[in-house]
């Protein structure tokens, strides 16, 4: 049965795709719809559009770029990750262009608004960003990792967002870095997708063979090379995930 994920993730800072380096160092990569579009045509079982200045700046979800992103009739899935203040906006990110909504900080700020918003998107609408250390749950806004809440916990446990994205913060954008040790500090049985420094079809394959990891999300390393999806899904040889394909002509 084919039932795990490749998702393709997109980084987004002042506006523009970066590719990120520990979300400490950055460079360029040019406007976030046409990764999007590229990641759409190459294949990418879904896509992670991440703006990780929003919540930081309080300036909300960039709606501008849902907008414009909503326009290109993408045919793949898409979560929205930045600046979710509220289950309204939760909503309004999905009525724009999103499928599903990550949250961060909105976990840390108002966990009723999440189960507000998943009451009315749906759970399965919601996913969870933990970026995870060793010490614990990371506050990128602050700088400090801590203990998971055990109200938090305990929404994971009962389905209040239906997986959990773990993020290594500190591995991300290095190759083949991911600490898979993070995975083991969330107790419970509730689904995991990983993200951060994952770039090779070996280490795709040996996580998506751990039972509880459903995903695993690749970014720096799909930028470059247009047969990259393709090329990391063969690699990944007996993995449950959808063979690879390639659009051709979808944006010509």
């Amino acid at each position: 049965m084919i039932d795990k994920r490749l998702i393709g993730v997109v980084t987004v800072k002042d506006g523009w795709a970066v590719q990120s380096f520990g979300f400490r160092r950055y460079l360029p990569l040019g406007r976030p719809e046409v990764l999007v579009e590229n990641l759409d045509r190459w294949g990418a079982d879904e896509i992670l559009l991440q703006c990780i200045d929003r919540s930081r700046q309080a300036l909300g979800p960039d709606f501008a770029l849902l907008e414009r992103i909503g326009k290109r009739g993408l045919s793949t899935p898409m979560i929205y990750a930045g600046g979710i203040r509220h289950a309204q906006d939760a909503v309004d990110a999905v009525g724009a262009a999103a499928d599903r909504i990550a949250v961060d900080a909105l976990l840390r700020d108002d966990l009723d608004a999440v189960a507000r918003a998943g009451a009315r998107l749906g759970n399965q609408a919601m996913i969870g960003a933990l970026p995870m250390t060793a010490a614990g749950w990371l506050d990128y806004r602050t700088g400090r990792a801590e203990p998971l809440p055990t109200a938090l916990l305990d929404s994971l446990a009962n389905g209040v967002l239906s997986e959990t994205l773990v993020i290594d913060p500190a591995h991300e954008g290095h190759p083949g870095a991911f600490d898979e040790g993070l995975l083991d500090l969330l107790p419970g049985d509730f689904p995991l997708i990983a993200f951060g420094g994952i770039s090779t079809g070996e280490q795709v394959g040996a996580l998506l063979a751990r039972p509880r990891v459903v995903a695993v999300g690749v970014g720096n390393f799909l930028s470059y090379r247009e047969h990259a999806v393709q090329t990391l899904k063969e690699a990944a040889a007996g993995a449950p995930i959808r063979r690879a394909f390639y659009h051709e002509t979808k944006y010509a």
